[in-house]
C-alpha cells in the first residue's frame, strides 16, 4: 500500500520537474531574443542578411587602388563589422547566439586600406550629420581625418571643374529614405552630372530604401522642381540610391542628356519587400524607424503653419501649431532649439496637435493629418505658404484640399501618373 501511494507522487514530481525545466529552457529563449533586441538597439529588426554596398570591400577595393579618390559621404557611410569575441552563447539553448556589431565610417576604412582620398564632398547636413535642415554646409576640414570637405548643401550644389580636376574617382554612399523631397537625390544628381562633364567615373554604394515597399504620391510637375524635387517622379519613389541613378542615366535627365559612368555596388540578399532597420540616422530630425516611416506624410507640414515635431523628442512624429483648435486637438507640446533644430517652428510657443508615434506602420501616404489640420484650422488663410508647391510638385495638392475635395477623390488624381511612373521604373530595377 506505501507503495501504491508513492508511486504516483514520484510521478507527479518527475512530471513537475520536467514542466519546470520547459518553462526555464523556454524563458531562457525569450531572454535571449530580449537580450538580442536591447545589444543591437534598432537593428534587431534589420535583415541581418542583407549586406550592403559598402560592406563589400573585396568588390570594390580593386577599382580604388592607385587611383585619387573623393567620396560624397556623411554619417551614415559606414561598414559594419562584427565586434571581436561578441558572441554570448547560452548552454541551455543551443543555436541561440547574440552577436554585437560595430559600425566603422567608410573614410576611416579607405584610409587604413591605404586609399588616396583627397577630399569629401558633404551634402545636406554635413559629413558629420549635425546641421540643420536647410542650414547652409560651409566648406572646411574634418578634425578627425584632417581631410578637405566641400560643402554640396549651399551656393554650391554641384561639384565644381576644380574640385574634381585631381580626383580621379568619385564614390557615392549616402543612406537615403525614398522621398522625393529628401534631398540626398538631389545631390546624386548633381553629382553625376559633374562627373559625367569632367569624364570621371562615379562608384554608387547601394543601401536599402527603408520606405522601398510602396510607391505613391502626386508626379512632381517639371514647372515646380526644385532642390526638393528635381524630377518627374512621385513622393515616394520605391527605388534605392543605385537604381534611382541609373534611372537618371536612362531617362536622360542630366543636362544636355549625358550620360554619367556609374558602377553600383549591388547589394546582397536584399528585396525591396524586405524590412531594414537604418542602424544610423539619416538625418538628424529622422531618428527612429517611426519617423522615417511617417515623413512621407508629415513633411507636408513644413509648406504649412504646422510644425512636424522639430524641436521636440519626437520628430516626424508629432505635429502640431498654435493655430489649430485646441477644442479638437488635445495634444499638446512646446518646440525648443536642439540638436539638428536651432530655430524650431512655433519655438517656445504651445501647440495642438496630434502624436503618432504609436502609429502603425504605413504603406501610403496618409493625406487624413494634412487634410484634417487644414480644416480645423482657425485661420485657414494663413495655413499655407509657398513652400508647400515645391513639396507636393504640383499646385493642385492644395487646391484640392482647400476645396474641400476627399482624400480618395485626390488619390483617384494620381492613378495614371503612377502607373505611367512604375512602368518606367521597372526598366531600372535591380532588386525584385
Amino acid at each position: 500500500m506505501f507503495k501504491n501511494k508513492v508511486f504516483p507522487i514520484i510521478i507527479v514530481l518527475v512530471l513537475m520537474f520536467i514542466s519546470c525545466g520547459s518553462k526555464t529552457k523556454e524563458e531562457s529563449v525569450q531572454n535571449n531574443k530580449i537580450l538580442y533586441q536591447s545589444q543591437n538597439d534598432n537593428s534587431y529588426k534589420t535583415n541581418i542578411d542583407i549586406v550592403v554596398g559598402a560592406n563589400q570591400t573585396e568588390t570594390y577595393l580593386p577599382i580604388l587602388n592607385g587611383k585619387r579618390v573623393g567620396i560624397v559621404a556623411n554619417q551614415t557611410s559606414v561598414i559594419k563589422v562584427k565586434r571581436k569575441n561578441s558572441g554570448i552563447r547560452n548552454n541551455e539553448t543551443p543555436g541561440i547566439e547574440i552577436t554585437n556589431f560595430s559600425y566603422i565610417h567608410l573614410v576611416d576604412t579607405l584610409l587604413k586600406r591605404n586609399i588616396n582620398i583627397k577630399k569629401v564632398f558633404a551634402p545636406e547636413h554635413g559629413f558629420r550629420g549635425k546641421a540643420d535642415a536647410g542650414e547652409v554646409v560651409k566648406d572646411g576640414i574634418d578634425t578627425k581625418t584632417s581631410l578637405p570637405i566641400v560643402s554640396l548643401y549651399g551656393k554650391n550644389k554641384k561639384p565644381s571643374p576644380e574640385q574634381l580636376a585631381d580626383l580621379d574617382i568619385v564614390i557615392f554612399d549616402i543612406q537615403d529614405v525614398g522621398a522625393r523631397f529628401y534631398t540626398y537625390i538631389s545631390s546624386l544628381h548633381y553629382v553625376m552630372e559633374a562627373c559625367a562633364e569632367a569624364n570621371i567615373p562615379l562608384l554608387i554604394l547601394d543601401r536599402p530604401n527603408p520606405n522601398g515597399y510602396y510607391i505613391d504620391g502626386p508626379i512632381l510637375e517639371k514647372e515646380h522642381k526644385s532642390f526638393v524635387g528635381m524630377h518627374p517622379i512621385p513622393v515616394v519613389h520605391g527605388m534605392t540610391i543605385g537604381e534611382y541613378a541609373k534611372m537618371i542615366n536612362g531617362e536622360g535627365w542630366l543636362e544636355h542628356h549625358i550620360k554619367c559612368n556609374i558602377t553600383v555596388i549591388e547589394m546582397q540578399n536584399y528585396t525591396h519587400n524586405k524590412t531594414y532597420s537604418l542602424p544610423i540616422k539619416p538625418s538628424p530630425n529622422l531618428p527612429n524607424d517611426q519617423a522615417i516611416n511617417l515623413y512621407p506624410s508629415l513633411c507636408f507640414f513644413e509648406g504649412t503653419n504646422v510644425s512636424a515635431g522639430r524641436g521636440t523628442s519626437k520628430q516626424f512624429q508629432i505635429y502640431g501649431s498654435p493655430y489649430l483648435d485646441k477644442t479638437i486637438y488635445n495634444f499638446k507640446y512646446i518646440p525648443s532649439p536642439n540638436q539638428g533644430a536651432k530655430y524650431p517652428k512655433h519655438d517656445g510657443v504651445l501647440c495642438y496637435g496630434e502624436d503618432l508615434s504609436k502609429q502603425e506602420i504605413m504603406s501610403q501616404l496618409d493625406l487624413s493629418y494634412l487634410i484634417n489640420a487644414y480644416q480645423n484650422s482657425i485661420d485657414k488663410n494663413i495655413f499655407f505658404n509657398s513652400f508647400f508647391t515645391k513639396l507636393a510638385g504640383t499646385k493642385a495638392l492644395r487646391l484640392q484640399i482647400e476645396s474641400g475635395v476627399s482624400e480618395k477623390d485626390i488619390r483617384s488624381t494620381w492613378v495614371k501618373g503612377l502607373s505611367e511612373y512604375k512602368t518606367m521604373r521597372r526598366n531600372y530595377l535591380i532588386y525584385k
